[in-house]
This record gives structure tokens, C-alpha cells and sequence, in this order.
């Protein structure tokens, strides 16, 4: 019997495996796979076409206050959202560690081998859950998800990253990943996570699972989104850290290209709106209903009651710290970058089934690692219990607190390689941190734990599962800060040193060498370690770290975000730009237009020859010269051609009074997915071939215009800081129609525009007035001084 279950069990399995896709080319047929070729532009630009116009006018006050109030409801959605996601993925990877390390702990007291192979198990299961949810299902929920954010935010959609299978495939990939051992962190995904909510509420949900209610579809416009989505990235932050202040400024410092006064009430009130789900939820597990989530799983590692104060003694070690982060944090770059462009142009494109093997082989490898190195380590004697009170001296693996009592002969024992390894990230972190726990580690176990965890680190970068670097990096760097501040007791022993201080400045060194962000990850580090007066030593060692990193190469993001042809715009121009001009730019170019009526067939052959987003719209004046009328996009095109209402037999102008009812402006919204309509999906008949289509009421007569020799630093600081996707490059302008100063930006609601040129007018009147009387006063007092000095 036990047999026959075995026997369909193994033939299930092979039923599986033989189902799993061979060729990278289905699984794209499915979903586009994240940062491949197939990146587009979005459009921020406001498209101010007829529908545009007519909708705006008809909108009151009331629906004003209604569109602002939305907003904030939909924050405080995106901030529940995250904040439930966060605390769902925290209680399933902390209860999966704690069995796996209950179960493994109560076996090896009769057999470490029986114990080993649970362990393997145990972390096998959860990455092959990780791999096959993400290989099947979410093949965009792979890795980070931080440089496709990044790309959105910067005006880049990557296919697949904001669909709510990415969305489910983050969350039970990010479980199966972390609870599994390997060497990422949950971080990441949790940012990607808060993203994907709120662009899933900021479209009104999934049309393809019938979660779209009507009076969330409220939202039309890339714009709109991206707000939401920078919302959702300091959620994720937030809920990550519990470091509602710091998601704020990564939001601002890390991910997004554009921000406004507006944008920062709402990210900061996600992220208050994540901190307190999270507190209350953390409350509510205190009462044990949580099973094995304790005080871990939501980073906070308390060293408020560490070292208080630091001399100027310590400030070359902790430049030192600085300069070995930077160093550090460059070569993890350029080592990453080496891993995942060999495995996303060679391994993976070999299919699924070697996706789920290299994720498998790294699980192993992990657990073989993590549990056969503290074997080979000799067990320590705990501290003396009188000295130290306050320690509980051996604790078995797998719970909250230091010394790990593991293959020791003796109860009063602990090994210290143990401590760090055979334990959950969070909690080994916490370790690392501690204050009051001098020579818990030897520098052999540290070395050991920093060469190991760091090669691991490289290997699993890119691999085919939810991954974060912020806490890998957070355990390499506080690993050689615990070694810097071991010499530094020694050899400075009359100062009040902590080890663990120096371990949280090696955290942010390595970051700061690796991420190179400055004020957001201060703010970060500042609120997980709860101690304030460390906040000048954070912020030297990351500066020194940034600048060290800075000569070697870019950000880990920026590099990332590169190998998968993501085109970021960066915040400043290249310096050769500014010896260029716009003609420069696009002279090997060749325009391709349509004239005001065009026809049909003539509108279907340049889009199936053309891969353009957007296309010039011509006429010709009284005399025949070229008259730009504006610019029409490629989706708004497919939009009228498979309508088809809005042809006609002839080709002259339309009326616009005659389309006002037939289009509304949620008719050309861009669906999230970028899977919207393409021309090969649209069949129309010979006859509807030959018939016209008027663009006027659909085009957006106000495009962004340049003139040919303006420079083309000045043409990208335009491009970028807008948010646009297309800019008119023009001749130079032969006359000018009015100049617009500030006092015309200044015009009040309720106050004419003709008032305003009429004071501005009589200002000027006024003015010469008084100057021409003036000048006739000084005339007559200098003839009758004239006269005087004559008589």
C-alpha cells in the first residue's frame, strides 16, 4: 500500500516536471519576461486632445474635491495593502524557520545526519515552491523588482511587473525564498509588492480575474499611476523596516525622477498608515497567536541600550569601516553583475527546468554550508552567569537571542558560528548588533561567516526567485564592523567601546558602498537600531563608503537596471551633450507623418512599418507652407481604427461638434499590462481601407517644441524632468507672439485674463505719465535757475 503511494507520487512528480515549459520562448508567450526588449515608454505628458478638453470642462468643483479625496482613499489602501502583505509574509517565513529549526534541533540530540536531511528538506521544499511559482505563474516577479520600479517611475514599463500574478507570485515566491534559507533578503520584493498594489488599485483592479470595480476606475492616465506607484514603493519601505520616515525619503532619493509637495503628503501618509498596521499587528502576536513569530520577522534591532557615547580615538577605525564598505560594496557589484548577465544570457535561456535546477543546487549548497561549517567550529563556555545576569546562556537555535548551543559536548556551552549561521537573517543581524556581549565571537568564526555568506551572496544574485539584497548586505557589513570593533576593545581599552556599534557602522557602510544612497538609508538605519546618537558616525561611514564605491562604478540598481536594457534617464546630462544640439540629436532621422485627413489605408501601412509611439501631424496653410498641428499617438490610432466610427467617405475636415458623444476619454487608456491593442489585431475590409479619418479631435495640438539649436543638455534636462516621451524639434521661430513672465502665472480663479492685460496696460501708461511730467518739472526748475543766474 505504502508502496503503490510512493510509486504515484514519484509519477506525479514526473507528470509535473514534463509539464514545465522547455524554451524561454513560451514562457514569454505568456508574459513579457522582466527588462527584456520589449520596454515602453509611458506617457506622462497630459495629451490635451478634444475628449481631453470637453471632459475637463464639464468636470465642477465637486468633482475636484471627489478626484482629491480618492486620492488619499486610495493611499490609505495601498498603505493597508502593504502593511497586511508585509505582516502575512513575515508570519509564514518566521513559522516556516521556526519549525524547520524546532524539528531539525530535536532531532540532531539523536542523530545529526537524521537532522541534516530534515534541514535539506525543509529548505529544498521551500526554494523549489519559490522557483516553480515564479517560473510557471510570475516569471516578473523574479529577483528585486527595484530596477523595473525604478525604470516605471523614470517613464520605462517593463512588461509584467505590475500584473497581480507578479504580485502574487512576489509574495509566496519572497516566503519560499527567505523561509528557505538562501542568502537574500525579503526587502526587495516587499518595495515590488507595495508597487504592484497600489498600480492594481490605482487601474481598479484585475480585469482578467474580475477584481475591477467601477468606482475605483477612476484613474486614466500614466501620471496618476506613477503618484500611486511612488506611494506603493515607500510603503514597501516602510513595511520592510518599519522605517515609515525612511520609505518616504527612499522614495524620493532612490526611486523616483519627479516629486511635488502634493506627492510627499501622500507617500508620508502611506507610510504612517503601513507603520501602524504593522504595530498592531506585532501587538496582536504578542499574545501568542502567531505561533512561532516572536520579537523577529519585523526588523528593529534595538542598540538604543549599546554604546552612548564615542571619542575622536574611533574615528580613523570607523573611516576605515567607510573605506573597506566602499570597497566591498563595489566589487559585490561588479561580481553580481557578472552572475546575472551569465545566468540571463546563458543559463536561463536554456528553459524552466534549468531555472529549478540552479535554484535547487543553490538550496543545497546553502543548507550544507550553513549546517557542516559550525560542526567544524569548537564549542565556546558560556559567560559567566553572575557577571552577566541579563544572558540566558545556551539557547537552542531557531529562537530569539545569542549563543546557540549546537553540537556542543557540554550544556554550558555554545558555538558561535552557530549563532550566526544556523538561524534566521533577522535574528543573526540582531546578534550581531548586541551590546554587553564582548567576545560572543571569535575572529577565526567571523572571517569564516564573512567569506562564506559573501560568495553566497554573489552566487544566488540573479537566480530565478524573489530577491532582496538590503539584509544580505546589512550581515556582511555588520560581520567585518564586529571585527573592526573587536580590535578596536583591544587596543583602545580604557574607552567605553561596543562591538555591535561597530557592527551597525559596518551595515551601513557596505550599503552605502554598495546602494550608494546617503539619506534615506541613514534615516533607515537610525530607525531599525533605535538609537539616535549614532546618526554622525552613519552618516560619515556612509559618505566615505559612497565616495569610495563611486570610483570603481555605479549603483548596484543603476548596473542591474542596465544588464536588463532598461533605459534610465539619469538625474544630470552627459557632458558631451552640452556641445550638441537638438538637430544633432535626431538629424539620421527620418520623420514620418500624417496630414490632417488621412487615409485609412494609408494609417494601417505606416504603423505596421513603423514601431513609433507617436507621429507629427502636418497641414498645409494658404501658401502651401507645412503647418504642424500636433501630435497623435500610436495607441489612440489603434483605438480609432478598431472603432471604425469615426471614418468617413470624404477627405475633409470633420465637425467637432459631431464626435463630442461618440468617444469618452477613458476610451484610450492604456491598459497597465502594456498589453493593449496592436495592429495585427485589427482587420478591416477593402472598402473601410479606402475611407478617411480626421485626427484633429485626437491629436494633442500642444506638444512640447524646441528649437533645432538649443542644446541637448538643456533638451534632456526638459525631457526628464517632465516626464516626457516626445519632444518636436522645430526650426528657429520666425516671430513672436507674446512673452510670458511670472505676474502671467500668477492669474487668480476668479479674475479675468483681459482685466489683468488691462492693469498690466495702464501700469505701463501710468508710468510714462508720471515719467514725462517728471521730466517737465525738472525742465522748469532748469530755465528758471537759467533765468535767475542771468538776471
Amino acid at each position: 500500500m505504502l508502496s503503490n503511494h510512493f510509486q504515484n507520487g514519484i509519477e506525479t512528480a514526473r507528470l509535473v516536471w514534463s509539464q514545465i515549459p522547455r524554451s524561454e520562448e513560451e514562457e514569454l508567450a505568456e508574459v513579457g519576461r522582466s527588462g527584456n526588449g520589449g520596454a515602453e515608454s509611458l506617457d506622462y505628458e497630459v495629451i490635451e486632445n478634444y475628449a481631453y478638453r470637453e471632459e475637463q470642462a464639464q468636470r465642477g468643483k465637486l468633482y475636484v474635491w471627489y478626484y482629491v479625496m480618492l486620492k488619499w482613499f486610495f493611499s490609505l489602501l495601498i498603505g493597508i495593502g502593504t502593511g497586511l502583505s508585509a505582516v502575512f509574509i513575515n508570519l509564514a517565513v518566521e513559522n516556516f524557520s521556526g519549525w524547520k529549526y524546532a524539528a531539525t534541533f530535536s532531532i540532531i540530540q539523536h542523530s545529526y545526519f537524521a537532522g541534516y536531511l530534515v534541514y535539506i528538506i525543509f529548505n529544498l521544499g521551500l526554494v523549489f515552491s519559490s522557483v516553480f511559482i515564479v517560473t510557471q505563474f510570475a516569471p516578473a516577479a523574479a529577483g528585486s523588482g527595484i530596477p523595473e520600479i525604478k525604470g516605471y517611475l523614470n517613464g520605462v514599463d517593463t512588461p509584467g511587473i505590475l500584473l497581480f500574478r507578479t504580485l502574487i507570485g512576489k509574495i509566496f515566491g519572497s516566503i519560499g525564498s527567505v523561509g528557505g534559507g538562501l542568502a537574500l533578503g525579503k526587502e526587495g520584493p516587499l518595495v515590488h509588492t507595495g508597487a504592484c498594489i497600489a498600480s492594481l488599485v490605482g487601474q481598479g483592479g484585475s480585469t482578467k480575474y474580475h477584481l475591477n470595480p467601477r468606482w475605483l476606475q477612476v484613474f486614466e492616465s500614466d501620471r496618476d499611476r506613477r503618484d500611486l506607484v511612488t506611494c506603493g514603493c515607500a510603503a514597501g519601505v516602510a513595511a520592510a523596516f518599519r522605517a515609515p520616515v525612511g520609505g518616504v525619503l527612499f522614495a524620493l532619493e532612490e526611486v523616483t525622477s519627479w516629486w511635488r509637495s502634493h506627492l510627499m503628503w501622500r507617500v508620508f501618509f502611506t507610510s504612517a498608515v503601513v507603520a501602524v498596521v504593522v504595530r498592531s499587528a506585532m501587538g496582536w502576536c504578542k499574545s501568542g497567536k502567531c505561533g512561532h513569530f516572536g520579537s523577529g520577522g519585523f526588523i528593529i534591532w534595538d542598540i538604543s541600550g549599546g554604546q552612548e557615547d564615542y571619542s575622536f580615538q574611533e574615528m580613523l577605525p570607523m573611516a576605515i569601516i567607510g573605506v573597506i564598505g566602499g570597497l566591498l560594496g563595489a566589487l559585490f557589484n561588479q561580481l553580481t553583475l557578472y552572475m546575472a548577465h551569465w545566468r540571463r544570457n546563458y543559463l536561463h535561456k536554456k528553459g524552466n527546468r534549468v531555472k529549478i535546477l540552479d535554484a535547487c543546487i543553490l538550496s543545497l549548497v546553502t543548507s550544507l554550508i550553513s549546517f557542516g561549517l559550525p560542526l567544524l567550529r569548537k564549542c565556546s563556555p558560556c559567560p559567566d552567569s553572575e557577571a552577566n545576569p541579563d544572558i540566558e546562556c545556551p539557547r537552542p537555535p531557531g529562537t530569539y537571542g545569542n549563543f546557540v548551543n549546537f553540537y556542543c559536548s557540554n550544556d554550558k556551552q555554545y558555538n558561535d558560528l552557530a549563532t550566526i549561521f544556523f538561524n534566521t537573517q533577522d535574528d543573526a543581524i540582531r546578534n550581531l548588533f548586541s551590546a554587553k556581549t564582548f567576545h560572543e565571537y571569535s575572529a577565526k568564526s567571523l572571517i569564516t561567516f564573512l567569506v562564506m555568506f559573501y560568495s553566497l551572496a554573489v552566487v544566488t544574485f540573479g537566480s530565478a526567485v524573489p530577491a532582496g539584497q538590503f539584509v544580505p548586505g546589512i550581515m556582511i557589513g555588520s560581520t567585518y564592523g564586529r571585527l573592526v570593533g573587536m580590535f578596536v576593545v583591544k587596543f583602545y581599552r580604557k574607552l567605553n567601546v561596543e562591538e555591535g556599534t561597530y557592527a551597525l557602522l559596518g551595515a551601513a557602510s557596505f550599503l552605502g558602498g554598495s546602494m550608494r544612497m546617503t539619506v534615506s538609508l541613514c534615516v533607515i538605519m537610525v530607525e531599525i537600531t533605535n538609537n539616535l546618537q549614532l546618526l554622525p558616525l552613519i552618516m560619515l561611514v556612509l559618505l566615505i563608503s559612497k565616495a569610495v564605491g563611486d570610483v570603481f562604478n555605479e549603483a548596484l540598481y543603476d548596473e542591474q537596471a542596465r544588464l536588463r536594457a532598461i533605459p534610465l534617464l539619469e538625474s544630470r546630462p552627459k557632458q558631451y551633450m552640452r556641445n550638441m544640439t537638438a538637430r544633432d540629436a535626431c538629424k539620421n532621422q527620418q520623420v514620418v507623418y500624417f496630414s490632417r485627413v488621412a487615409k485609412v489605408a494609408d494609417i494601417v501601412s505606416v504603423l505596421r512599418n513603423n514601431k513609433h509611439n507617436g507621429f507629427p501631424v502636418v497641414d498645409h496653410g494658404r501658401n502651401q507652407e507645412p503647418l504642424v498641428m500636433g501630435l497623435i499617438l500610436r495607441s489612440h490610432l489603434l483605438v480609432l481604427l478598431q472603432s471604425k466610427i469615426d471614418f468617413q467617405n470624404n477627405a475633409f475636415p470633420c465637425d467637432l461638434r459631431s464626435i463630442a458623444n461618440r468617444h469618452h476619454l477613458s476610451d484610450f487608456v492604456k491598459p497597465v499590462s502594456s498589453k493593449g491593442l496592436s495592429i495585427e489585431k485589427i482587420h478591416l475590409g477593402h472598402d473601410e481601407l479606402e475611407m478617411y479619418l480626421d485626427l484633429t479631435p485626437f491629436l494633442n495640438p500642444s506638444p512640447y517644441v524646441v528649437p533645432e539649436d538649443m542644446s541637448l543638455a538643456k533638451v534632456y534636462n526638459l525631457f526628464r524632468h517632465l516626464g516626457l516621451r516626445h519632444i518636436f524639434v522645430v526650426p528657429r521661430p520666425s516671430r513672436v507672439v507674446g512673452l510670458i513672465t511670472r505676474k502671467d502665472l500668477l492669474l487668480e480663479e476668479n479674475q479675468d485674463s483681459a482685466t489683468v492685460e488691462l492693469q498690466s496696460t495702464s501700469v505701463r501708461i501710468g508710468s510714462r505719465i508720471n515719467l514725462a511730467l517728471s521730466l517737465e518739472l525738472f525742465a522748469d526748475i532748469f530755465r528758471q535757475r537759467k533765468d535767475g543766474s542771468k538776471s
